[in-house]
């Protein structure tokens, strides 16, 4: 007699436009709103009551009114919507998006090296890209983004060091735009490694007359024959006031064609090839993975059965002075 074989459930197709309508009607029974980052896919940016870059979705947490906040993006930036609400609840549609980023500085590590620093006598205070957890944003002076990093750095004394975390690419960015020398963190953004800087010279050929639109998150390779640095709502304002028809080369997270594209939708918007560490072969692979894992489905389901959660952490209330002054 023959055992039956056990297969996996077969994950079921629902309608984008029916699940987008459960969606409005659970939004109203369970008193939520939608946050939604523009590195998620774009049927979700359309369903979202916001959506922004991190800065611009942490105001606007703030100034949500339901009880309920929906965090579509990553696992740190659903930690800042409840470090900025403590007592609204924080949802997100899959507590296993993270950031490449953010898991480069450990806090123990980052714990570790600022003792190390202290104990050489240096005098220091420390920046974080707002892509890290609420434990690592504990135990810093300042939070920035990409659109307001440049701000916060004017704010640090002149007469204290810099030590900068967790992003090195947007920190060798930042020392060349203030000036300020400071003491960087080596990690990077998995996406925007990826790049390929050979394939972003053969697309300039290909589209004479183009733009290069990269974040500073990239490479200094692929910085160095960019014309338009800058987050990504910075990418957002700048087509927006070009009204001629332009070919822009895009080297950030490809689902930002996507505001892109509604915002200023007389463009044209090419993503910059990247290319696979195992095989050296170029890709469309320039995807968030983290980002990738919210889903219609998922957002549907996390406000249905309210979870996963965000729950409250002691380190948060020290986290919430932190980001008050730096993003408010």
């Amino acid at each position: 007699m023959s055992l039956p074989v056990l297969t996996a459930p077969v994950a079921v197709e629902e309608d984008p436009l029916d699940l987008m309508d459960e969606i409005d009607s659970l939004k109203k029974e369970k008193d939520a709103t939608i946050l939604a980052h523009f590195y998620v896919d774009g049927e979700i940016q359309d369903i979202a009551d916001f959506t922004g870059d991190s800065l611009k979705l942490a105001r606007d947490a703030t100034r949500v009114t339901t009880s309920t906040i929906v965090f579509a993006g990553v696992h740190f930036m659903g930690e800042s919507a409840k470090i900025m609400n403590p007592k609204k609840r924080v949802l997100i549609p899959d507590m296993l998006a993270g950031c490449s980023l953010a898991d480069s500085c450990p806090p123990e590590q980052l714990a570790a090296f600022q003792e190390q620093l202290r104990a050489q006598g240096r005098d220091f205070q420390t920046v974080a890209y707002i892509n890290t957890s609420a434990a690592v944003k504990s135990l810093c002076d300042w939070i920035v983004t990409s659109g307001n990093a440049r701000e916060i750095i004017d704010r640090v004394p002149k007469d204290k060091e810099i030590l900068f975390v967790p992003d090195q690419h947007l920190g060798r960015y930042l020392v060349e735009i203030t000036g300020r020398k400071m003491i960087l963190w080596p990690g990077s953004c998995m996406v925007h490694e990826i790049f390929s800087i050979q394939d972003l010279i053969r697309a300039k050929k290909k589209n004479p007359g183009c733009i290069v639109i990269a974040h500073p998150e990239c490479p200094q390779n692929i910085l160095e024959i960019t014309d338009v640095i800058g987050g990504t709502e910075k990418m957002r304002q700048y087509v927006m006031a070009l009204k001629e028809p332009t070919t822009f080369l895009v080297a950030t997270e490809a689902a930002m064609i996507h505001p892109l594209t509604k915002a200023a939708p007389q463009h044209t918007y090419i993503p910059v090839p990247g290319i696979m560490t195992s095989s050296g072969e170029t890709c469309a692979c320039n995807r968030c993975p983290h980002m990738a894992r919210n889903t219609l489905q998922k957002v549907r389901d996390c406000l249905r059965d309210g979870r996963p959660e965000i729950e409250w952490k002691d380190y948060f209330q020290q986290a919430r002075a932190v980001l008050d002054k730096s993003l408010l």
